[in-house]
């Protein structure tokens, strides 16, 4: 996760969601607990049977999944639930400020000018 610059890795049984482990998981669960880093494994401390949503979903079923389930981190899988990426509030609030921006092009290319 540090080499890759990630919060967290999606664990899988062949390309099927399984679980999660997340930064936060290490501090709390790892850290926080006094396990040893050296001998514990993913399956230690991931989160079983983690929320994923379809990758045919929008904005707003995402954001609904995050909300209901408490999560900043949602994987995202294709009809044969194999895993195929995943999304972010970093990501939909960087999704956000670019609708805003152009929001705002579009009224300032329509505002008169005095």
């Amino acid at each position: 996760m540090d080499d890759s610059h990630v919060g967290s890795v999606v664990i899988t049984d062949g390309d099927e969601p399984t679980g999660i482990v997340t930064d936060r998981d290490l501090a709390t669960r790892v850290l926080g607990e006094g396990m040893d880093p050296a001998e514990t494994t993913a399956a230690d401390v991931m989160s079983d049977d983690p929320t994923t949503v379809d990758e045919t979903a929008g904005f707003y079923e995402a954001t609904e999944l995050m909300s209901e389930h408490g999560i900043r981190r949602l994987p995202v899988c294709n009809d044969s639930n194999e895993l195929v990426g995943i999304i972010t509030s970093d990501d939909l609030n960087e999704l956000l400020a670019d609708e805003h921006m152009q929001l705002s092009d579009v009224i300032r290319a329509q505002r008169p000018e005095y």
